[in-house]
């Protein structure tokens, strides 16, 4: 039998400053790298992998 724990969080305002800044950071990221790999498709035509953009 599987057991579920469901937990709330409440976070300070400072915490959750911390936790909005991680997220506009995280996509802010995947922002970046889709565009260059868009581009380097639409320019050049060549496919760039994950390992590349890392």
């Amino acid at each position: 039998m599987l057991k579920v724990y469901k937990f709330r969080l409440y976070p300070t305002k400072s915490q959750i400053t911390k936790m909005e800044r991680t997220l506009d950071l995280c996509r802010w990221t995947y922002n970046q790298t889709l565009a260059y790999r868009k581009n380097a498709w639409e320019n050049e035509g060549k496919s760039v992998s994950k390992y590349e953009t890392n």
